[in-house]
Order: C-alpha cells, then structure tokens, then sequence
C-alpha cells in the first residue's frame, strides 16, 4: 500500500490497480502512470508534461476510500516506509507552541527585561484599553505563575489541538480567556484597598482549554470516551476547588490574589464553546 500526502495536509492512500473495476483502474492508470507509487504528488516525474504540471490528472472515488492525484512543481521523493508523512505532520502541535513562546517572550520582557510600555499589556480593571483584553492572558506575575501555566498549556493545550487542530486550540484559548476576563472585570472591585486591580495570566484560558479537551471527547469512541474519563476526574476537581475556594473568600499566593471567578468563567465558556459549535450544521 503507497501513502500519498496532498498539498492540503491530507493523507490519502492508494491500492494500486488492483481490486477495482475497469473504469475505475482507467482512471487511476495516469496516477500511478505520473507519479508511481513512491513520489509526492505534488510533483511530477522529470518527463511529464507541462500539461501534467498544472493541471489535476485524475480524480477517482469509490466505496470509503478517495484518491486524488494533482500535479503541481518540484518533485520530491516520498518515503513509503513511513508510518506517517512528516510535512502532513510537522504542523502538530504548533498551536500549542505558539502560544507558549508568546508566554515566554512576554515573560522575558515584562519580569526581566524590564522594558517600558509593558504594563499597558496588563489587564487595568479601573480604565481597560481594548487590547488588554488579549495581551493580559500572555503576561504572568511571577516564574512560578508563568510555569504552571506553561505545564497545563502543554498538556491540555495539546490535547485540544489533536481535536481541533492548531487554529482551534488558538481560537479557544483567546475566547475563553478574554470570557474569563470580562466574567472578572465584572465580578471583582476595580479598587481594592486603594489600589487599582490589574489582571494577568492565562489561567482563565486554560481552565477554557481544560473543558473543551474534555467536552470534546464525548462521544462513541472508546478511545475518546476513555481520555474524557481520565481528563475529566482531573477537570471536576479542579473546578470544585476553584468554587469551594471562592466561596472561602479565595486564596493569596505570593501576595497576589487568586481569580477563582476568572478560572471558573473560563471553564464555563470553554463548556459553552464546544455547545455552541456543536449546533452548526458540519461542513
């Protein structure tokens, strides 16, 4: 069996000529005629035509399986021994990892560069500028704060992106960070003892992510429904902490009070996230 790997990251596969009817292998005759088994089909061979180079060559469906066959330019060799094609692959995980660079960068400017104009990234609970709505889930009080966050981002982030891809993992940590941040703007004072409340972290968006890696894998599939089970228990008991440590009055940590509003929001709107799109008719 030879692995195909389309330009648009799809991974498709071909049987060769056997096994199908005689219009069916007429169709896949100038595939494997172009490219053979082993090449990209995103190249040609070095004599194909300059038609060939521009043009689809053919196109065959039947049953559960789908070949397209496409010429474009620069042939390159494929490795059929592969499990898995490393350009469809070398994308995963690079959601996750931008997100987390971002942290970092910020981080290194803010806490140890020092540089001017960082503070206007923070979140200002008494005169918010628009941008701080998003700029704050990449900025982080201390190196302990910076660190857990980063941990649970790589862990639940990735978990998420195997679902949702590198877009959806980015979409749901700034939406259900910036719900977060509008759930503790409204419920926290904007003064408190004297001082205004500024708001960092990426907390909120990771308690986000924490339920939709859960609420995604609700479905029948053994294997999915096994990871929800296993991420899930971890999930419930953080949100039940949160609230329980809300209702208490909250916790201070280094001197810098706990959000348990902007966590709890944030699990609730990654909640809402996963509903909401579930309810779109599918592509």
């Amino acid at each position: 069996m030879a692995s195909l790997t389309m330009g648009s990251g799809l991974v498709v596969e071909s049987r060769g000529l056997l096994g199908h009817s005689p219009a069916q292998r007429q169709a896949l005759k100038p595939c494997i005629a172009t490219f053979g088994r082993k090449w990209h089909p995103r190249a040609t061979a070095a004599g194909a035509s300059r038609g060939a180079q521009d043009a689809c060559i053919g196109r065959y469906a039947a049953s559960s399986r789908k070949i397209v066959c496409q010429a474009s330019s620069t042939p390159v060799p494929y490795n059929n021994n592969s499990p898995r094609s490393p350009e469809v692959f070398s994308a995963a995980g690079n959601g996750v990892f931008v997100l987390m660079l971002l942290c970092v960068l910020v981080f290194i400017a803010d806490n140890l560069l020092h540089l001017p104009g960082m503070s206007l990234l923070h979140l200002n609970h008494y005169k918010p500028q628009w941008w701080q709505w998003g700029t704050h889930l990449f900025c982080h009080a201390n190196f302990a704060h910076l660190s857990g966050n980063l941990f649970n981002l790589c862990v639940f982030g990735k978990m998420v992106e195997e679902t949702e891809g590198a877009v959806g993992v980015s979409l749901a940590f700034l939406v259900c960070g910036i719900g977060a941040a509008i759930a503790a703007f409204f419920l926290t004072p904007a003064l408190a003892h004297g001082r205004i409340t500024v708001s960092v972290g990426a907390s909120g968006a990771i308690f986000g992510l924490f339920a939709v890696s859960v609420a995604t894998r609700l479905r029948w599939n053994l294997k999915q429904l096994l990871e929800a089970a296993v991420l899930g228990q971890f999930v419930v008991r953080q949100v039940l902490e949160e609230a329980k440590n809300q209702a208490t009055g909250g916790l201070v940590l280094g001197g810098l009070a706990v959000s348990h509003v902007a966590h709890l929001a944030g699990a609730a709107v990654g909640v809402a996230l996963v509903l909401a799109l579930s309810k779109l008719p599918p592509a």
